[in-house]
């Protein structure tokens, strides 16, 4: 029996740690310059009821290795499910053989040694959710309960589904750096089917988050579904226009992942951006503040380093009073460009934007007439040029009260304009995922309709 096979049969588990260990070794044994190497093993439970059934279950249990390595500028990467030693060997054999091929750029290769992160954080990532597969189905039935009788034009349901997911993360390279991290993360959510006049809508509700005890009702998802799903009943068109936007917090946070998209290190150096040149531009109104925190405990990317064992900040603005402060890299963007990296390898973390201070009702008002964009439909952004233009459905308000649904419009615009002619963010915070971001509103937009 091998060392590793032997250390992992002792803890009776996959031995991530041991398994990075003998990859970066095994590496630098063939030659290597300098390797690395990401191994991920979770186990999870994800449940699906219909019409009060049981529908699916389906248990998982995945391991997976990915290794780089280098050598004189070149790199190679391969990946495994195989994680005993000689699947190991296999894959730093097949990401050496892939370098040979490759082309040398000097800017490829770990990141400084100098920038590792040394001081492991306890960020609270990991909370098991102690639920039998059958109390797992009971609430998955109790949330589509509460949805189908929520009101009588709910009229068919897609099902709810209960997801619980646990797993180890460990990261390693060969300056000796080593993490081992234990995380989860747990949903419940529901979408049904509303109908009325031979017409009929379709919305959802979810929540997720790393402590099952954070979560919503299951009672309370359910509900939230059909009350959206009801509310869209009776939609149609409005003409086309020229008026004021306001985005739902669930969809505003789109408007700042295409922000994200395009101060990333990739575009900037291959200079297709429309945010190219902009660091220490006014990008936004002086009441904006959008940044990242890495290490608050239990959120949903919390790290104490990047994706490379680069040390994150606690704090770190991206834009601050309207100001662009600096791009998003990681070493190998960050070396194209002759800046430092700026631990953002693997993405931002626990992105937050600031509020004006208005809730959801006072943003209506202050909207006064307008549209209320609940669902955006397509992907028609230029990144190049900041062109905005994708299908919506949602609201129109007047006088800053909710008159009728609408569906089947266009909005449109430039990123550039559009993210100067905010006006407003409320304290609505849709917490859920990556980014904390409350309704935005837009001085004003093209909307084409009938």
């Amino acid at each position: 029996m091998s060392s590793l096979e032997a250390k992992q049969e002792n803890e009776q588990e996959l031995n991530l740690a041991a398994a990075a260990e003998y990859a970066i070794a095994y590496a630098k044994s063939q030659g290597m310059d300098e390797s690395e190497v990401s191994l991920h093993h979770g186990t999870g439970v994800s449940v699906t009821a219909r019409q009060q059934e049981l529908e699916t279950v389906e248990k998982h249990n995945d391991a997976q290795l990915v290794v780089s390595v280098y050598k004189d500028h070149k790199t190679g990467s391969a990946s495994s499910a195989d994680l005993s030693e000689a699947g190991i060997r296999s894959s730093v054999d097949a990401a050496i053989s892939i370098a040979r091929f490759t082309g040398a750029d000097t800017c490829l290769g770990l990141a400084d040694v100098e920038r590792m992160a040394k001081d492991e954080l306890e960020l609270n990532l990991h909370y098991p959710w102690q639920k039998s597969v059958a109390e797992m189905v009971e609430l998955a039935i109790e949330c589509e309960r509460a949805a189908l009788q929520t009101s009588e034009l709910i009229s068919n349901s897609e099902g709810a589904s209960v997801n619980s997911y646990a797993g180890s993360a460990v990261y390693a390279n060969s300056h000796g750096f080593l993490s081992d991290t234990l995380g989860s993360q747990h949903s419940v959510s529901c979408s049904v089917i509303g109908e009325q006049a031979g017409a009929m809508q379709r919305d959802y509700w979810y929540d997720s988050n790393r402590d099952p005890v954070k979560l919503q009702s299951a009672e309370s998802i359910g509900r939230r579904a059909a009350e959206r799903t009801v509310a869209r009943l009776g939609a149609r068109q409005i003409a086309s226009r020229q008026a004021p936007v306001m985005f739902e917090a669930s969809v505003a946070k789109t408007l700042i992942s295409h922000l994200i998209g395009a101060i990333k290190g990739g575009a900037i150096y291959k200079k297709a951006s429309f945010m190219l040149d902009k660091i220490d531009s006014t990008i936004f109104p002086d009441f904006i503040t959008i940044a990242e925190h890495p290490h608050l405990p239990g959120a949903a990317s919390s790290a104490w380093h990047d994706g490379e064992g680069v040390a994150t900040p606690s704090y770190r603005p991206i834009v601050e009073a309207g100001v662009l402060q600096s791009y998003v890299l990681g070493s190998y963007t960050a070396r194209k460009l002759g800046l430092e990296s700026t631990a953002n390898s693997g993405g931002v973390r626990n992105l937050t934007v600031s509020s004006t201070g208005q809730d959801f009702e006072q943003l209506l008002s202050q909207m006064g007439s307008g549209l209320l964009v609940t669902e955006l439909v397509g992907s028609g952004i230029n990144m190049v040029t900041g062109d905005y233009s994708r299908g919506a459905a949602g609201f129109w308000v007047e006088n800053g009260e909710i008159q009728h649904p609408v569906e089947e419009i266009t909005i449109a615009g430039n990123l550039n304009e559009l993210f100067r002619h905010i006006v407003a963010v409320g304290t609505d915070y849709d917490e859920r995922g990556n980014t904390k971001c409350g309704s935005i509103v837009i001085e004003n937009m093209t909307i084409a309709g009938s």
